[in-house]
C-alpha cells in the first residue's frame, strides 16, 4: 500500500511540474522549463523509492548496458542498405504500375470493350 501511495505522490509531483509550466505562462521560458524539470526530478526520486520504481530503474540501466553492446552499421553499410531499399521500392512501383495497366487493358479493352 505504501508503494501505491508513493507512486501516486510521484504522479502528483509530475503533474504539478507540468501544471506549473502552464500556470507560469507570463514568466520567462527558463522558469517554466525549470518547473517541468523539477516536477520530473522530484517525481522520479519519489518513484525510485518504490519497489516497482527500483525495478524499472534496474531495467533501464540494464537496457542501456545492452544498447552499448549493439554493433551499429558503418556509414558505408547504411548508405548501401538505403540504396538497395530505394531501388527495390522503385522496381516494385514499376512492377505494380505495369500489372495495374495490364489488368486495366485486359479488363476494359479486351473483355468489356469500353475503351474503343
Amino acid at each position: 500500500m505504501a508503494d501505491k501511495l508513493k507512486f501516486a505522490l510521484a504522479l502528483v509531483l509530475l503533474v504539478a511540474g507540468i501544471a506549473g509550466y502552464y500556470l507560469l505562462s507570463g514568466q520567462p521560458a527558463v522558469l517554466r522549463v525549470v518547473s517541468v524539470l523539477v516536477g520530473v526530478l522530484l517525481g522520479s526520486l519519489v518513484a525510485w523509492r518504490t519497489e516497482p520504481g527500483r525495478a524499472f530503474f534496474v531495467f533501464a540501466r540494464e537496457s542501456w548496458i545492452e544498447a552499448k553492446k549493439v554493433v551499429w552499421p558503418t556509414r558505408k553499410e547504411t548508405v548501401q542498405t538505403t540504396g538497395i531499399v530505394f531501388v527495390f521500392v522503385v522496381v516494385m512501383a514499376l512492377f505494380l504500375w505495369a500489372t495495374d495497366k495490364t489488368v486495366e487493358w485486359t479488363l476494359y479493352d479486351l473483355i468489356l470493350g469500353w475503351k474503343r
